[in-house]
């Protein structure tokens, strides 16, 4: 016997600017958008109530206080996410879809939405996340603005405080991968799933399948992580540090309390998108797709947008306008910034008995202790000459793992997945398989190389694990 859940995403309502994703401050005080006011599909002839409509999204909402890894503590919080596919009656053919720093919950679409999402062609029966087999689960991560608690909600303490409804905005406090990963483990406890067949993740969600497997050995059972990090690389921090001055430095942005004013840094955020599609693509894929190419031969030339490729950027700014919250960008890509495996914290800051062994019983590390002290201090900072500060972060994942590499990402650069192998290896995991992609899709390849990046997936999602096939593969 099976048990089946409709498959639901965050939605929200098309309005100009911020508005389209968080709602009047005279509204209620919640992320929740306006169920849609009539089904796309069927005869007409039908009309439903509002109640028997599918649902966009779901909401988890977790009532007790949550303290934070860097000593924040969010009162209470919520997290947005959709499912698809049917959880079976042991509940273990789970997956548990992780985003990137800009995606929603929105990764299939559904009754509930029927546009595309982000993964569409990856996820349903018989595709490589074969809904026919899992139930797929996906969550805004703490900190967005799909439908999860972040800068954007309302703060309830202090519109208690205050007898009126208070946004965040920048009191929100800071938040890491690891709270990321515990908020969606106090979301698969609501469910009353125990273990998961797989964490899947690419970019930042890369690094949440990492930080899952280390912090719960014993929920998860094999994860894929493409395109990630187990450290974030100065590069990487450089590059979402001008992402952020340039939001900032827009007098639209207002020490972060643009919320329901008539101002919004439309100008920084475009412009902080335009930086980070940058780093998204991919050289190589320009020249064929863009060349020097002009968007009008006929223009005259000066400083306006001439070439095609600065249509396309300036095409990306404004997508983002009206779908994305500015401060969410500053928060989350901060997230990405201050990621160490290196760090792995040792218990849960809610739960003062669920101490975790930082070593694994099979594995010998260097004596730590006789380090130097400078090294010691700076454990977490970047230091490629001692990987064994990441292999002793990563000596809880014993599970098969599954590292995906791009050799044209220049954001998050294959060597960098070829360090998260080797590191899990050293560790003593003896089922750690690593890809390293050929192509021209940079950072993005995770989303436009099905062929590819597809088959792997599937493949490790189905293998047997008492016969697994570990290794390093250049494709």
């Amino acid at each position: 016997m099976s048990i089946h859940i409709q498959a639901r995403t965050v939605r929200h309502s098309t309005a100009a600017q911020f508005a389209s994703i968080v709602p009047s401050i005279t509204s209620a005080p919640s992320l929740v958008p306006t169920p849609p006011r009539r089904f796309t599909e069927g005869p007409a002839i039908s009309t439903p109530t509002i109640e028997s409509r599918p649902k966009a999204f779901e909401l988890f909402h977790h009532e007790k206080p949550f303290k934070l890894h860097l000593g924040g503590i969010l009162p209470q919080f919520e997290i947005g996410y959709e499912t698809w596919g049917t959880l079976n009656e042991r509940k273990d053919n789970v997956i548990l879809l992780t985003t990137g720093l800009s995606a929603s919950p929105h990764a299939k679409s559904h009754l509930g939405n029927r546009k595309d999402g982000w993964w569409e062609k990856f996820i349903g029966p018989g595709l490589p996340v074969d809904t026919s087999k899992y139930f797929v689960i996906c969550t805004n991560v703490l900190g967005g603005c799909f439908g999860s608690t972040g800068p954007s909600s309302i703060n309830p303490l202090a519109s208690e405080k205050a007898n009126k409804p208070i946004r965040y905005g920048m009191s929100f406090p800071m938040v890491t991968i690891w709270d990321m990963v515990r908020a969606q483990f106090r979301l698969l406890d609501h469910l009353g799933i125990k273990r998961v067949h797989s964490v899947v993740g690419s970019s930042m969600g890369g690094m949440q399948s990492l930080a899952a497997a280390a912090l719960y050995p014993d929920r998860v059972d094999r994860i894929i992580s493409i395109s990630a990090a187990a450290r974030t690389h100065p590069y990487s921090i450089a590059l979402r540090h001008v992402q952020r001055q340039v939001l900032m430095n827009d007098p639209g942005w207002q020490g972060g309390n643009y919320y329901d004013t008539d101002q919004f840094p439309s100008n920084g955020l475009s412009m902080a998108r335009q930086i980070g599609t940058i780093t998204y693509r991919s050289g190589p894929e320009w020249e064929v797709r863009f060349g020097r190419k002009r968007a009008n031969t006929k223009f005259e030339r000066n400083f306006k947008p001439d070439f095609m490729i600065e249509t396309y950027l300036l095409h990306q700014g404004k997508k983002w306008l009206g779908q994305y919250d500015p401060n969410s960008l500053l928060y989350i890509s901060r997230a990405m910034d201050m990621f160490d495996m290196a760090d792995r914290p040792l218990r849960d800051p809610n739960d003062a008995n669920a101490l975790q062994d930082p070593i694994a019983s099979n594995q010998c590390l260097l004596d730590l202790e006789a380090e130097d002290a400078l090294l010691l201090d700076e454990k977490t900072q970047t230091d490629y000459l001692h990987t064994h500060y990441l292999t002793n972060g990563m000596s809880t994942i014993q599970c098969p793992v599954l590292v995906i590499g791009v050799k044209s990402d220049f954001l998050i650069p294959s060597w960098q997945q070829k360090e998260i192998a080797t590191c899990l290896k050293a560790a003593g995991n003896a089922q750690v398989t690593h890809f390293e992609l050929d192509g021209v899709f940079g950072h993005d390849t995770f989303l436009l190389d099905f062929a590819n990046v597809g088959t792997a997936v599937k493949g490790h999602l189905d293998i047997d694990l008492k016969h697994p096939v570990p290794g390093e593969w250049h494709i």
